[in-house]
């Protein structure tokens, strides 16, 4: 739950801004995942994580 203050800054913001920080957040999401499971399966090539960032986001429920 956000605290009081990051409310107010999100109220603050303009459409525009929320949808652009949302979408900013999901992509840096998007590449810390990858990097995990870089870190787990180091022998794993590029096409391999991105199908997995993919695979697990497509079935990411809110």
């Amino acid at each position: 739950m956000p605290a009081r203050d990051q409310l107010e800054v999100l109220r603050r913001m303009t459409p525009e801004e929320r949808y652009r920080a949302s979408r900013d957040f999901y992509w840096t999401l998007r590449r810390h995942k990858g990097a995990f499971l870089r870190s787990l399966h180091p022998d794993w090539d590029d096409a391999r994580i991105e199908g997995e960032v993919r695979r697990l986001f497509s079935n990411a429920r809110t």
